[in-house]
């Protein structure tokens, strides 16, 4: 369809465009969001393991991060292979082949002896995952233009503090409850119990998900035109893009995006990965007490998300509502450092960082979408997203050898900050037609 058709298409009846995306949104993003409720939640939960696996295999600080972090090794090797995969089986077949996969890697954790099957199982685990968040990212933009996915993506990506709010209590309970229950240590009864919904839901993925908006039989005709015609008019008034795999590599914008996206999740992965321990050396006893007051900072970062989020595609500006988050995490990860014994000053602080950090990928995902489309786009939001995460590795790895050498992770915290900080400036020097669509 060319775009002086699209452009002079009939506007379609404001009560069709709002209930056809209504209607969109609670038959995919709930689902989804469950998804990923369930991907997050047996990808950082080694984090809450570590409060009694650590002590009970003999893993050091830097044993640990590094574990925690070389799942993003995995994850970075397979995931353009995994997306441009799913542009052509489809998204049911491929979601439910990663979920299926992943449960059954993280069940395997309760077998764990030494730091090299820890090392091998996070490898794993990393190779079975990748693909599933970019994935749901490009299946996102076959439904939803530009204009509508900071909104969209806010939300689902709320799962991440969703998993944080219930797993971590849910975590530390099933450790207290379970623990030398049939000869298992309560790290061990939780990777198995939280290793089932995975499972599960992979199967049901098989049944309820549909590829694209021509499959779907729960929208009418008219409806189906709707959304597809919002999806053509959208690429074919976007920024100009690469065309092919090949040239998705050699697009400066690519690894710009990939610089932005790496200072971000430098702080995300710290935060998830290291909460509980933060909780913890402020003074907190009991591993569900832990996981109670590490549930705070994900609920405000659900608040923030969503509120950047709906400002962000009403104003249809990106630059502002990426910069103030990330130097909101910067300053939360800043003083919670320096006030690291204090449990109610830390919390506050680390509030602010998780609602800054957390805001920082729903709408930094906007940008290169915004030029993206196509088999370029698997490749593209794979490409970014598996150097993005390599700070996955990084990030944990980083604080727990910072940790071991100076005995605090007040270090690796004002590391982290000043990673907000370069990832704000990248977003400041980003051009314009990136950030205001």
């Amino acid at each position: 369809m060319t775009t002086q058709t699209l452009a002079g298409a009939t506007a379609a009846p404001p009560d069709l465009e709002r209930q056809t995306y209504a209607k969109v949104f609670w038959r995919l993003v709930p689902f989804l969001m469950l998804c990923y409720v369930v991907a997050y939640l047996d990808r950082v939960n080694v984090g809450f393991a570590k409060l009694q696996m650590a002590q009970d295999l003999g893993f050091s600080e830097t044993v640990f991060g590094l574990g925690a972090g070389i799942f993003f090794l995995g994850y970075f090797l397979f995931e353009v292979p995994s997306n441009i995969l799913m542009s052509k089986v489809g998204a049911r077949i491929w979601i439910a082949r990663i979920m299926i996969t992943w449960g059954l890697l993280s069940a395997a954790f309760l077998f764990v002896k030494t730091p090299t099957q820890f090392y091998v199982l996070r490898f794993l685990l990393g190779l079975a995952e990748a693909g599933f968040y970019p994935g749901v990212i490009l299946y996102l933009t076959l439904w939803y233009p530009a204009h509508r996915r900071a909104k969209i993506v806010a939300v689902f990506m709320s799962a991440i503090p969703v998993a944080g709010i219930f797993g971590n209590p849910l975590s530390g309970w099933i450790m207290e409850s379970f623990h030398q229950t049939a000869a298992l240590s309560g790290w061990q009864w939780m990777f198995l119990i939280e290793a089932v919904p995975a499972l599960v839901i992979g199967l049901a993925v098989l049944a309820y998900l549909d590829n694209n908006v021509a499959e779907a039989k729960w929208l009418s005709p008219e409806q189906k035109r709707l959304l597809q015609h919002e999806i053509d008019l959208d690429q074919a008034h976007g920024s100009k893009g690469p065309h092919t795999v090949a040239a998705v590599f050699t697009d400066a914008r690519i690894w710009w995006m990939a610089a932005i996206y790496f200072a971000f999740v430098m702080g995300q992965y710290a935060l998830t990965f290291w909460l509980p321990t933060l909780v913890k050396a402020t003074g907190v006893k009991g591993n569900f007490n832990i996981g109670l007051l590490s549930a705070i900072p994900f609920l405000c970062a659900i608040v923030a998300m969503n509120l950047f989020g709906r400002s962000a595609d009403s104003k249809r500006e990106r630059r502002w509502h990426l910069i103030i988050p990330a130097l909101m995490g910067a300053v939360g990860f800043a003083v919670a450092a320096s006030f690291a014994d204090n449990t109610v000053v830390s919390l506050v602080f680390l509030s602010l960082a998780a609602a800054g950090v957390l805001t920082c990928a729903p709408l930094f995902w906007s940008l290169p979408t915004a030029f993206l489309s196509g088999t370029a786009a698997a490749a593209g939001i794979a490409a970014i997203n598996s150097v993005g995460n390599l700070a996955g590795f990084a990030s944990p790895y980083l604080i727990g050898y910072l940790k071991d050498l100076t005995g605090s992770t007040a270090i690796g915290m004002y590391v982290l900050a000043g990673s907000l900080v370069v990832g704000a400036v990248l977003v400041w020097l980003t051009p314009k037609q990136l950030v205001n669509r």
